[in-house]
């Protein structure tokens, strides 16, 4: 029996262009440009004890994100931090998801954009504690490389949170778990190691870390972060291209996002890692449990 709770058939409330409504009430047209090509833009945030982490950084990129599929969001970068605090408030939420998404409306069909219409709406919710189960973040999870890859970056607007590039992610999460795994490997278009399905993977080995260079999927602020607190800590960040048969040169891996945080890695492919209480990976979820705690 399927016991998730769905996501259209909730009580609460959503912002939606300009006014927080009744979630049941927060709807769009089935003919939306948004709907039929994807012409969506969006953000994954987290409030900590009631404070957004990074809330501005957010705020930028999905501002950021719009601009580069040639959408202008009718709203102000402070009148948007303003709503997600407003919406917090209303659904009385101390810690909880944060989701802005812009789409174009239903003013005009077809793949031209002259005459479209601008929606904007946030959406918090409280039971995404972890993106993944307490008990696989404790274990570590296993990945399997995708037969999909990360396209190259003139043919996706890669540096955009935009929903047209996720089908591949989509498609990468639905073919791991059909065959057992908790998630996929990405491979970008020259089969050097990407990313996780929604998510910046790192490689540790002794003091020394390694991660993709993003130079055709996201560069995610989690990761930004991830970076400077290992490096305060004094490890050594290379960001660099590594071939699939590299990643079992090291001891452990995790991926970072915002919903995912920090997430161990048990696994890739035949690829074994390292998890636990006693290695790197675990003090560093401990360390930015910490920090976003603290920052708030």
């Amino acid at each position: 029996m399927n016991m998730l709770k769905s996501f259209e058939n909730r009580d609460g409330w959503i912002w939606m262009n300009g006014k927080i409504i009744p979630w049941k009430d927060a709807n769009s047209h089935i003919i939306s440009q948004g709907l039929h090509y994807a012409s969506a833009v969006f953000e994954g945030e987290r409030a900590y004890n009631g404070k957004i982490f990074k809330s501005e950084e957010h705020t930028k990129r999905f501002f950021k994100s719009a601009e580069i599929i040639g959408m202008e969001i009718p709203f102000t970068h402070d009148q948007i931090n303003k709503a997600k605090y407003e919406l917090i408030d209303k659904m009385n939420y101390k810690n909880c998801y944060v989701r802005p998404l812009a789409w174009r409306g239903g003013n005009q069909m077809g793949l031209s954009t002259g005459e479209s219409n601008i929606n904007v709406a946030i959406a918090v919710w409280d039971d995404w504690a972890t993106y993944f189960k307490i008990e696989d973040q404790k274990a570590g999870l296993r990945l399997i490389t995708s037969p999909w890859k990360r396209p190259a970056p003139d043919t996706a607007p890669y540096e955009a949170k935009a929903s047209g590039p996720y089908i591949i992610c989509t498609l990468s999460k639905e073919f791991a778990e059909k065959k057992g795994y908790h998630d996929a490997l990405m491979l970008d278009y020259r089969g050097y190691v990407a990313e996780g399905t929604g998510a910046n993977i790192f490689f540790i080995k002794d003091k020394n870390i390694h991660t993709p260079i993003p130079d055709c999927f996201l560069n995610g602020i989690t990761r930004q972060t991830v970076i400077e607190m290992a490096t305060s800590q004094g490890f050594q960040i290379t960001e660099k291209h590594l071939m699939p048969d590299e990643i079992g040169n090291y001891d452990e891996a995790f991926l970072t996002g915002t919903a995912a945080e920090i997430t161990p890695i048990k696994s890739i492919d035949d690829f074994k890692y390292n998890t636990g209480d006693n290695t790197t990976t675990f003090k560093f979820m401990n360390d930015f449990s910490d920090m976003v705690k603290n920052a708030s």
